[in-house]
């Protein structure tokens, strides 16, 4: 029981030195880096993790963060467009706020 707390914890404390220094950089670059679908990257998917195991509530906070991925977000759900880019026309609009 204990490795399951000792190792994570750990292993979150070194992820927290090595972001916090800056040093290796290739290895705050991999901790620090999003996934290609928008993710979060290794070290933090581990440290929410270990989070979410004693707090239910970073728990549903992660669950709700995976249902926001999913909803469908369309430009003309809200308030009229105050930008407007035509590929073809090579032209690009932005209206100023009124």
């Amino acid at each position: 029981m204990a490795v399951l707390v000792i190792v994570p914890f750990t292993l979150a404390s070194i992820r927290h030195l090595v972001v916090r220094s800056g040093r290796p950089a290739w290895l705050c670059r991999r901790l620090t880096a999003r996934t290609r679908s928008g993710g979060l990257g290794l070290g933090a998917t581990a440290t929410e993790e270990l989070h979410a195991f004693f707090n239910a509530n970073k728990r549903v906070q992660i669950e709700q963060r995976q249902a926001q991925l999913v909803l469908r977000d369309d430009d003309h759900s809200g308030a009229p467009p105050r930008t407007g880019i035509d590929l073809d026309g090579g032209t690009a609009v932005v209206r100023g706020r009124r």
